[in-house]
Protein backbone atom coordinates (compact mmCIF):
# COMPACT_ATOMS: atom_id res chain seq x y z
CA UNK A 1 0.00 0.00 0.00
CA UNK A 2 1.04 3.56 -0.72
CA UNK A 3 -0.45 6.56 1.04
CA UNK A 4 -0.48 9.98 -0.61
CA UNK A 5 -0.82 13.19 1.36
CA UNK A 6 -1.47 16.41 -0.54
CA UNK A 7 -1.28 20.01 0.56
CA UNK A 8 -1.34 23.50 -0.89
CA UNK A 9 -4.80 23.93 -2.32
CA UNK A 10 -6.98 26.91 -1.56
CA UNK A 11 -8.55 30.07 -2.87
CA UNK A 12 -6.59 32.41 -5.12
CA UNK A 13 -7.47 35.36 -7.32
CA UNK A 14 -7.21 35.15 -11.12
CA UNK A 15 -3.61 35.62 -12.20
CA UNK A 16 -2.33 34.32 -8.91
CA UNK A 17 -0.19 31.31 -8.04
CA UNK A 18 -0.41 28.22 -5.89
CA UNK A 19 1.98 25.37 -5.17
CA UNK A 20 0.71 21.88 -4.51
CA UNK A 21 2.76 19.26 -2.72
CA UNK A 22 2.33 15.51 -2.43
CA UNK A 23 4.27 13.02 -0.35
CA UNK A 24 4.01 9.27 -0.73
CA UNK A 25 4.67 6.79 2.05
CA UNK A 26 4.47 3.04 2.45
CA UNK A 27 5.58 0.61 -0.25
CA UNK A 28 7.13 3.25 -2.51
CA UNK A 29 9.43 1.94 -5.22
CA UNK A 30 12.16 4.36 -6.19
CA UNK A 31 11.40 4.04 -9.92
CA UNK A 32 7.95 5.53 -10.21
CA UNK A 33 5.82 8.14 -11.86
CA UNK A 34 3.99 10.75 -9.83
CA UNK A 35 1.75 13.50 -11.00
CA UNK A 36 -1.41 15.51 -10.76
CA UNK A 37 -4.87 15.14 -12.21
CA UNK A 38 -7.91 17.35 -11.77
CA UNK A 39 -11.62 16.81 -11.79
CA UNK A 40 -14.42 19.24 -12.50
CA UNK A 41 -17.89 18.66 -11.07
CA UNK A 42 -19.66 15.82 -12.90
CA UNK A 43 -16.68 15.35 -15.22
CA UNK A 44 -14.03 12.67 -15.48
CA UNK A 45 -10.62 13.17 -13.99
CA UNK A 46 -8.12 14.62 -16.47
CA UNK A 47 -4.36 14.78 -16.65
CA UNK A 48 -2.60 17.93 -15.49
CA UNK A 49 1.03 16.83 -15.40
CA UNK A 50 3.19 13.81 -14.58
CA UNK A 51 6.89 13.27 -14.07
CA UNK A 52 8.92 10.09 -13.76
CA UNK A 53 12.22 9.62 -11.98
CA UNK A 54 14.24 10.32 -15.14
CA UNK A 55 12.66 13.77 -15.29
CA UNK A 56 10.45 12.99 -18.24
CA UNK A 57 7.27 15.07 -18.08
CA UNK A 58 3.83 15.05 -19.61
CA UNK A 59 1.59 18.14 -19.48
CA UNK A 60 -1.95 18.85 -20.53
CA UNK A 61 -1.99 21.42 -23.33
CA UNK A 62 -4.16 23.71 -21.24
CA UNK A 63 -1.47 24.15 -18.58
CA UNK A 64 1.71 24.25 -20.66
CA UNK A 65 3.69 27.39 -19.95
CA UNK A 66 1.74 28.11 -16.77
CA UNK A 67 2.23 25.05 -14.57
CA UNK A 68 5.49 23.33 -13.68
CA UNK A 69 5.84 19.90 -12.14
CA UNK A 70 8.91 18.92 -10.16
CA UNK A 71 10.15 16.09 -7.99
CA UNK A 72 12.06 16.19 -4.75
CA UNK A 73 15.41 14.46 -4.31
CA UNK A 74 13.66 11.58 -2.63
CA UNK A 75 11.55 9.23 -4.71
CA UNK A 76 8.37 10.03 -2.87
CA UNK A 77 7.56 13.70 -3.47
CA UNK A 78 6.03 15.71 -6.28
CA UNK A 79 5.16 19.37 -6.58
CA UNK A 80 3.01 21.41 -8.91
CA UNK A 81 3.70 25.11 -9.27
CA UNK A 82 0.65 26.76 -10.78
CA UNK A 83 0.99 30.28 -12.16
CA UNK A 84 -1.33 32.59 -14.06
CA UNK A 85 -4.32 30.78 -12.66
CA UNK A 86 -7.72 31.36 -14.20
CA UNK A 87 -11.24 30.44 -13.08
CA UNK A 88 -11.09 27.53 -15.56
CA UNK A 89 -8.43 25.96 -13.34
CA UNK A 90 -10.91 25.63 -10.50
CA UNK A 91 -11.15 21.91 -9.73
CA UNK A 92 -10.21 19.20 -7.27
CA UNK A 93 -6.56 18.29 -7.82
CA UNK A 94 -5.43 14.79 -6.95
CA UNK A 95 -1.96 13.36 -6.63
CA UNK A 96 -1.24 10.09 -8.44
CA UNK A 97 1.47 7.49 -7.92
CA UNK A 98 2.31 4.49 -10.08
CA UNK A 99 5.13 2.02 -10.48
CA UNK A 100 5.77 -1.04 -12.65
CA UNK A 101 7.79 -2.91 -10.05
CA UNK A 102 4.70 -3.70 -8.02
CA UNK A 103 2.17 -2.88 -10.76
CA UNK A 104 0.40 -0.50 -8.46
CA UNK A 105 -1.21 2.90 -8.62
CA UNK A 106 -2.74 5.07 -5.96
CA UNK A 107 -4.63 8.34 -5.64
CA UNK A 108 -4.55 11.03 -3.03
CA UNK A 109 -7.71 12.30 -1.41
CA UNK A 110 -7.72 15.46 -3.51
CA UNK A 111 -7.31 19.12 -2.70
CA UNK A 112 -9.63 21.91 -3.83
CA UNK A 113 -8.21 24.73 -5.92
CA UNK A 114 -10.56 27.66 -6.42
CA UNK A 115 -9.68 30.61 -8.62
CA UNK A 116 -12.07 33.48 -8.06
CA UNK A 117 -12.12 37.18 -7.43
Amino acid sequence: QVQLVESGGGLVQPGGSLRLSCTASGRVFWINTMGWYRQYPEKQRELVATMDRTGSTNYADSVKGRFAISRGNAANTVYLQMNSLSPEDTAVYSCHYSDRRYSQQYWGQGTQVTVSS
